[in-house]
């Protein structure tokens, strides 16, 4: 939980959007906490695991002293249940590795060294790469990309504003309808800059990613590999009507000038949090950890007064902000009796799906790939520090496994997202060690016939995995020290994230901009006065790029100024 000045709040300035982070914070985060926290404990290797399941406290910014209990019986301006991105993180110890090249995709083929398909920023190199399965698609990538570009430049103003108020635009006075017009200026500006590339535009956010892609390319690596990040956390498969923005929505952002970029955060993910931490307290926010929220509460006019803890202690505050997710934010934390029963069962009927198991693991050594031999030294070479994508030589087998897991079964070649941060980051793990971080799919919720996600189908499934990175970089089954498995329950029950989905809900255009998390209540206010979301659940949805709590802070600023 977090308590601050909202003066303070509505001052950070605009975002610097860095995708790349999958994750949500859920309510019993005291306010910071750390996702799949990255950076695992130091020392001998029997000890590696200890860190890796999320910590729900912040070490570097425990408030444990006495002044605590004092501190929570003030009142505050406002409540942040959860965490959140200001963009001020950089002054405080945050820093970035980029990655370049960013994607390898290594193939299984029948030949002495098969090939693999490394890209990268530098397009000479990039294209040189594509021409080894076609000239026509290394032609055609650099305007695919300026294709592309275009379209990311025109939705970007959609993201830093609250959708357009249509329901301000026929009511009030002349004023205010007057002020509510001023909400169709991203809109605008979006339609303005699309201009007559409209029609092709609407085309890729609402066609099949494999429609769009078949049309700009022929090579099935080169298209698998784009693929994915339209398919990433989503129940989807790249024939899936819609999967375009998903595509779109990941290659957003930018990162030390690069659009489009990824990165790690040096100490891992977790580094990032505590330098969230120390920005909101440099700014005067009290942060309470270990301090899980249970109810919001509401005065007799049912406007929201602050929150309860599980300890009994009540928190006044003039208004609060949820960073939970919309189901717990209005099903668990809010009287149900409060909200409208239309609101309630929109928020029941969110599709929270989610393909994803993450699995992590420690290493004694690089994965060695017959496409790109390690060195006798043993050093990272560029791939290492990519997103390197496994059974992707074509959309085919994406789609496959897909239907699979429509049927109940985990897929038995899985879409593999293998990461290994420790390439650019090497105080993650004891040298000569790595830290491998899988983000596979696609996995069911429930298993056919309603099976369980119990121990043996756990490792059932990431054993399918091991063999099938092992067939990639064979010895890597031998390297491993330990793992630790996350199915999509497990990551509902230890993160909060409903189904287990990553952005709080899917990412599908009936669920996005005036629909998120609800019709006629996209712009961050809740049922409840003074009550706000500004997390993943809300507009413009999940990424490390704090677009949801920035927005969400300006309008709960203008809301408090008048009070």
């Amino acid at each position: 939980m977090l308590s601050l000045c909202l003066e303070c709040l509505g001052k950070a300035p605009p975002r610097k959007q860095s995708p790349g982070h999958r994750a949500a914070v859920a309510r019993h985060c005291g306010v910071m906490a750390a996702r799949l926290q990255a950076k695992l404990a130091m020392g001998c290797p029997s000890r590696w695991l200890r860190g890796w399941h999320l910590s729900l406290w912040l070490s570097g910014v425990r408030l444990a002293h006495a002044g605590a209990a004092e501190q929570l019986q003030r009142e505050y301006d406002a409540v942040v249940i959860g965490a959140g991105h200001n963009g001020l993180v950089a002054q405080h110890g945050l820093r970035v590795f980029p990655r370049d090249p960013y994607s390898f995709t290594p193939l299984l083929e029948d030949r002495s060294t098969p090939r693999s398909l490394l890209l990268g920023h530098d397009v000479a190199q990039t294209q040189q790469q594509i021409a080894q399965f076609s000239q026509k698609d290394a032609q055609a990538y650099p305007e695919y990309e300026a294709f592309m570009g275009g379209l990311v430049s025109a939705l970007e103003p959609l993201l830093d504003a609250p959708p357009v108020d249509t329901a301000a635009l026929g009511q009030g006075s002349l004023l205010q309808r007057l002020k509510a017009l001023q909400t169709l200026r991203p809109l605008l500006q979006a339609g303005w800059a699309l201009g007559r590339q409209l029609p092709r535009y609407y085309e890729v956010l609402t066609a099949p990613i494999s429609k769009i892609l078949d049309h700009w390319f022929e090579s099935e690596p080169l298209k698998a590999t784009l693929a994915t990040d339209a398919v990433i956390g989503a129940m989807a498969s790249p024939h899936t009507p819609g999967s375009g923005y998903v595509l779109l929505h990941h290659v957003m952002g930018e990162l030390e000038g690069h659009r489009g970029a990824w990165g790690y955060v040096a100490g891992g993910m977790g580094a990032l949090s505590q330098a969230i931490a120390r920005s909101a307290a440099a700014r005067g926010a009290h942060i309470f950890a270990e301090k899980a929220v249970c109810r919001v509460l509401l005065g007799g006019d049912g406007q929201a007064q602050g929150v309860a803890l599980q300890d009994g202690t009540e928190v006044k505050s003039k208004l609060v902000l949820s960073n939970a997710s919309p189901q717990i934010t209005f099903l668990e934390l809010t009287p149900q009796e409060q909200l409208p029963k239309d609101f309630v069962q929109r928020i029941q009927q969110v599709d929270t799906c989610s393909p994803v198991t993450k699995i992590n693991v420690a290493v004694d050594r690089l994965p060695s790939f017959l496409a790109a031999p390690n060195t006798h030294d043993g050093r990272p070479l560029p791939h290492h520090q990519c997103s390197i994508h496994l059974n992707c030589e074509s959309t085919h087998l994406l789609h496959q496994a897909f239907t699979e897991a429509t049927h109940g079964h985990p897929s038995s070649r899985p879409m593999i997202e293998l990461c290994i941060p420790s390439a650019l980051d090497p105080g993650l793990a004891p040298e000569g060690c790595h830290v491998v971080s899988l983000f596979t799919q696609y996995t069911p919720s429930v298993l056919a016939g309603g099976q369980s996600w119990d121990e043996q189908a756990r490792n059932a499934y990431a054993d399918t995995v091991f063999d099938c990175i092992e067939a990639y970089a064979p010895g890597f089954k031998a390297s491993v020290i330990g793992r630790d498995i996350l199915t999509p329950p497990d990551m509902e029950r230890i993160f909060g994230l409903p189904g287990g989905n990553i952005f709080h809900g899917g990412m599908s255009l009936d669920q996005l901009y005036f629909a998120r998390p609800a019709p006629s209540y996209s712009g961050y206010r809740s049922p409840i006065p003074g009550l706000y979301l500004c997390g993943s659940g809300a507009h413009p949805g999940g990424g490390v790029m704090g677009a949801a709590g920035r927005n969400a802070a300006q309008v709960a600023l203008e809301d408090f100024r008048r009070l």
